[in-house]
């Protein structure tokens, strides 16, 4: 899973990417303004569901789950670096439809030292910025693949009459709604057309979190809404990354003097991991309790080809029970005494907090 980290010059993007992932990359301005920059890290995804596993178990590693962030600088609204007739620049939109979903910092702090591009902090023009650009990249995209379709319709060179009206039929709609200022995300779409759109990697179907960069007094006011399918949160990003920076002993008398209850910063990458639509599922043993993630609704087939894909190819059958099950009975025989230990085939639908052990036949060697 890779989140995009976007935002507008001085919006602190720099300084929530540092947070997430307890980086020190500079930050106040020292990365050129407008200029295409990307930064990436990896996040484990806090989960106190593997340190209780771990505990029990005490395997040799233990792993969780993981979040890539991108920091894309880069972005600027009616600038050269963003959209306009012809859309975004070229590196900028390669990065932008390489990510899953985006985590989009606003500005909402005040700091002399760091002014404003627009000359004002105003959070709801910033989002509004953005999202219109985002809005007006996927509106020209979708109009070029209406053209393409009405100019092979003219010629008469449509090999499949059926899928060219189902694509004419789809875009329309989706030009229909970016028309009318709707994100793709709200935009209900059938298994089929979701298989059409998969290659063209429209920039606002994908997920959002707006991320509003407070200040330490929380002065500034932010929307009350943010763009349809959009979730958002605020976060005292400066506070965040020292304290991410912090040895973690440090961070937690700190975090205890001042009545901090938890980090912002787990909220958030656990928020991400929820953006996509994703869940976690375990193995366990003496050698490793790990994590591993697949999608909502995934079979057991689909799970397993997660953790190799010879498991998923020969896939027989699933040991499966689950985490909250452990946790009240107690141990493995006391859950097969109470028939919470099952066997499942390949039509089983994984759940969270599910712990598994695939039972396969390997793949005969080519």
């Amino acid at each position: 899973m890779k989140l995009g980290i976007l935002g507008l010059p001085q919006a602190g993007k720099t300084t929530i990417f540092n947070a997430l992932t307890r980086g020190d990359k500079p930050v106040g301005g020292a990365r050129q303004v407008g200029r295409f920059e990307v930064q990436t890290a990896v996040v484990p995804v806090p989960d106190e569901r593997v340190d209780k596993l771990s505990a029990i178990f005490k395997p040799r590693k233990t792993i969780y789950a993981r979040v890539d962030y991108a920091d894309i600088a880069g972005l600027e609204a009616g600038a050269d670096g963003a959209a306009d007739k012809s859309g975004f620049s070229g590196p900028l939109l390669n990065q932008l439809t390489t990510m899953d979903g985006f985590l989009h910092v606003v500005r909402a702090f005040e700091n002399p030292t760091v002014p404003h591009s627009a000359g004002s902090v105003n959070p709801a023009r910033d989002l509004g910025a953005v999202d219109g650009e985002l809005l007006l990249n996927d509106l020209l995209a979708v109009e070029r693949k209406l053209e393409r379709l009405g100019e092979d319709g003219r010629k008469g060179i449509i090999k499949d009459k059926g899928m060219h009206a189902q694509e004419l039929a789809l875009f329309t709609k989706l030009k229909d709604a970016l028309a009318a200022d709707q994100p793709l995300r709200t935009v209900e779409l059938s298994a089929a057309e979701e298989k059409i759109i998969a290659s063209h990697q429209l920039l606002t179907r994908k997920p959002m979190l707006v991320v509003f960069n407070i200040g330490d007094e929380d002065s500034v006011p932010v929307p009350a809404q943010v763009a349809p399918g959009a979730q958002a949160v605020k976060l005292q990003g400066k506070l965040e990354m020292e304290l991410a920076q912090l040895p973690p002993a440090d961070a937690q008398l700190f975090m205890q003097e001042y009545g901090i209850q938890e980090l912002g910063l787990n909220r958030v990458i656990q928020i991400s991991y929820d953006l996509l639509g994703l869940q976690s599922f375990f193995t366990v043993g003496e050698d490793e309790v790990r994590a591993w993630t697949t999608r909502r609704g995934a079979s057991a087939p689909e799970a397993a080809g997660e953790i190799h894909t010879d498991l998923r190819e020969g896939f027989i059958r699933a040991e499966v029970y689950s985490y909250a099950d452990l946790m009240e009975f107690g141990g493995v025989t006391e859950l097969k005494a109470k028939g919470r230990f099952r066997l499942e085939g390949k039509d089983y639908t994984v759940q969270d907090g599910d712990i598994l052990n695939i039972r396969f036949s390997p793949p005969a060697k080519k």
